[in-house]
């Protein structure tokens, strides 16, 4: 019995492909995210492929390499660098985009640090992402609340809104830190980190990270006070 609910960890609910479609799977639902392609239109691209069609998907190319009446290999390429190269059951294939489940568990999928996005932003933020440095403007300061740590210890905190041209995601600061920063602030982060907070990405600044005011909003006194939460 341990040795079943081992093996069932961390699957989607529901699902029960084999262990190597379930890798491929997986991984597909990796570069969908990291191109930011939609599950059902780069699962379809796949089924074309099988079929014999051209299979072009964005700025991928998907090639069936070799095949059998039960199962295929796929390779994705991006202009002449290879994205990646794994088998579908002819199972799979026959699925309506059995891609979307393994999409949804996107904050439970490990981002290596070969992947990592040099020069990131708002857009490209997703849970498990480390080491980020990014300017962002700061458009939002929620009235600040009291919680409770672990510890017992009370601390202060605002999950203020940053954003840029590219999006707008959540900061939280903490105690003294909230009053470093005001509304139309451009900021700077330091290798802050991404978590998955009530379903959406939030950046965060741990202990190893830094937050900075790089240019304070000249307009500051413009902003009705009741703005200023």
């Amino acid at each position: 019995m341990l040795m079943k609910m081992s093996q069932e960890r961390g699957r989607p609910r529901g699902m029960h492909h084999k262990r190597g479609d379930f890798s491929s799977l997986e991984y597909m639902a990796h570069i969908s995210i990291k191109y930011r392609i939609d599950s059902k239109v780069f699962f379809d691209s796949f089924v074309r492929a099988w079929d014999g069609q051209e299979s072009i998907c964005e700025n991928l190319s998907i090639d069936c390499r070799k095949k059998t009446q039960d199962n295929a290999v796929f390779l994705i390429t991006e202009g002449f660098k290879v994205v990646g190269q794994f088998s579908l059951s002819k199972n799979i294939i026959q699925e309506i985009n059995p891609l979307k489940e393994f999409v949804d568990m996107a904050p439970l999928i490990k981002i290596s640090n070969k992947e990592k996005i040099l020069h990131p932003q708002v857009r490209d933020l997703k849970a498990g992402m480390k080491q980020i440095s990014l300017n962002v403007n700061v458009i939002e300061i929620p009235k600040p609340f009291s919680i409770f740590t672990r510890l017992g210890q009370a601390k202060t905190v605002s999950n203020i809104k940053v954003m840029d041209e590219t999006g707008i995601i959540q900061l939280p600061l903490w105690n003294q830190q909230i009053h470093t920063v005001a509304l139309g602030d451009t900021i700077i982060v330091k290798n802050a980190y991404v978590v998955n907070f009530r379903g959406e990405p939030q950046l965060r600044v741990g202990r190893k990270g830094q937050m900075s005011v790089v240019k304070k909003n000249e307009n500051q006194k413009q902003i009705p006070e009741k703005m200023r939460c």
